[in-house]
């Protein structure tokens, strides 16, 4: 137990020390971390690390999708979701077909293995290429798309894997009810996900204490997740559906000094947590080299390549005909949708990263089948979604900063956020006008204090004045005790209304949303500070 302690404190000194290391380097701290990983398995003194499989997808996954998606714009999500579905859905099952016919013919392993193999390595994981691509300002259309496939392709991966295990355990498979048991499992598990986010944030809403629902904003993901995922499900449709749920409907029900303390728990935890499985997926690697000694280095060899170039391979010649094909096909789509630039496409279908899903579904693999025969070709897939994944993330995910800038990206969005700012600058001074509005009603229905009126009017006529100006955040208001705190909620809940009324119409931009009403939560606290 004393080891152990000791073992997690280390690695939560590297983890922190790497994180510092990857900002000067200039590279993604995912990388750089797995990379460390690689280095210490090998070294002496560590004792050899395996990650535990349901550590992963009962522990790690349901925080780190609920997060992703409570951060995800509802309104860009929903616009975008045909390209979305295009590539989490047909995407990962042209990735996994792909595999297993490639492994089939040229390494000649069963088809059911062979399927199980494609299920495993078809998902991208999406952490480090958004690291790169935000920090590149590429443009917003391509960072939702890239964010939102990563919410949504796990679960039919997942479900793909389940199905494959279940016939080389069994040996029986059935097309039909394998269909029907994929459209019961997302409507099922959608339904379960919006049930619990809505009864979790009305029991946060009685509950009125911001530790209290921070726990349980904690327990939602796992509660979204773990039922589905004893079911025969993925878990991962309820978790993202609950995150979606929340954060859609969380303004109206959160409390602003639950989301100031909830944002920096949320940052902190979802740091901790991804820093660590990417630390530890390099140290997976004295465990699984003790495997290559059963097979021939050639064999293996030509398995990799072949494995890394097809996964690659097949999701370039899926996503260009996703992206230009319904255009092509339905001039509805192609007025309503232009086409991209050939440039956006490309760096999306470069942009298929393997990660910490691919890895704990190969090591959740059974050992034996219901039989009790030792599970084919388990130890070989293993090896092939570890390669796999070192060569996709640290080949391709140091190739995409020198990538986004040879196709012209770097920057492209920076009108984008420009034009974002302008429209944050108007809702800022709507806002102000709404308080305004507000304060003179108030004047004309109660008595409140004249000298506090006069300093309100004051305050927020110099806001106009500096948003008028210079666009820049509005200063925050003076000291509760100057003001009467009653007046200046009700103009803050004034304020708060006019900001999300103009979110939801699609005239504000969720980031901008959440920098204004992280403000309006600020001036909030200091009141009953």
């Amino acid at each position: 137990m004393i080891e152990n302690i000791r073992m997690l404190i280390l690695l939560l000194a590297v983890l922190a020390a790497a994180t510092m290391l990857a900002e000067r380097l200039k590279v993604p701290s995912a990388i750089l971390l797995v990379l460390i990983g690689l280095l210490l398995s090998f070294l002496g003194g560590l004792p050899p690390l395996e990650l535990a499989p349901e550590v992963v997808l009962l522990l790690v996954l349901p925080p780190v999708l609920y997060s992703a998606a409570f951060n995800m714009s509802w309104r860009e999500f929903r616009f975008n979701l045909r390209p979305i579905a295009l590539l989490s859905v047909g995407g990962v099952l042209f990735n996994t077909f792909a595999v297993a016919v490639a492994v089939y013919w040229l390494l000649h392993m069963d088809w059911a293995a062979a399927l199980l193999l494609g299920a495993i390595v078809s998902p991208p994981d999406a952490v480090a290429p958004l690291a790169v691509a935000r920090k590149m300002e590429i443009p917003r259309r391509i960072l939702v798309v890239l964010e939102g496939e990563g919410l949504a392709n796990d679960a039919v991966a997942l479900i793909l894997y389940r199905f494959a295990v279940a016939a080389i355990s069994v040996g029986v498979f059935s097309l039909g009810e394998a269909v029907g048991a994929f459209a019961g499992i997302v409507a099922g598990e959608i339904t379960w996900g919006i049930g619990v986010a809505w009864l979790m944030l009305r029991l946060r809403r009685w509950a009125n204490e911001p530790r209290i629902e921070i726990v349980l904003s904690t327990l939602t993901p796992f509660f979204a997740f773990w039922p589905p995922a004893q079911l025969g499900g993925s878990g991962v449709l309820a978790t993202v559906a609950a995150g979606l749920y929340t954060s859609w409907n969380g303004p109206r029900l959160i409390s602003a000094a639950t989301r100031l303390q909830g944002v920096f728990f949320w940052q902190s935890f979802i740091y901790v947590i991804e820093g660590m499985v990417f630390l530890i997926t390099g140290l997976q690697a004295r465990a699984i080299a003790s495997r290559i000694g059963e097979f021939q280095l050639s064999q293996l060899g030509l398995s990799i390549a072949v494995i890394a170039a097809v996964t690659i391979l097949a999701r370039f010649i899926w996503v260009f005909p996703a992206v230009y094909l319904p255009r092509w096909l339905f001039p509805a789509i192609r007025r309503r949708d232009p086409s991209p630039p050939w440039q956006w496409t490309f760096i999306l279908a470069f942009t298929g990263v393997r990660g910490m899903v691919s890895l704990a579904a190969a090591l959740s693999i059974p050992i034996a089948t219901a039989a009790g025969l030792p599970f084919p070709y388990r130890d070989l897939i293993l090896l092939l979604t570890f390669a796999l994944i070192l060569i996709t993330l640290v080949g391709q995910g140091l190739m995409l900063p020198w990538l986004i800038r040879r196709l012209g990206l770097a920057h492209a969005g920076r009108k984008e956020r420009d034009s974002e700012r302008v429209e944050e600058r108007r809702a800022r001074a709507e806002a102000v006008r709404a308080a305004v509005s507000a304060l003179e009603e108030l004047a004309t229905q109660r008595d409140p204090s004249p000298d506090a009126l006069d300093i309100i009017r004051l305050l927020h006529q110099d806001r106009l004045k500096r948003i008028d100006e210079h666009g820049e955040a509005a200063q925050a208001a003076p000291h509760p005790a100057e003001l009467h705190d009653e007046v200046e909620r009700l103009l803050i809940a004034a304020e708060r209304e006019r900001i999300n009324a103009l979110y939801r119409v699609g005239e504000l931009h969720d980031e901008a949303r959440r920098r204004i009403e992280r403000e309006l939560d600020m001036r909030e606290a200091r009141l009953f500070r």
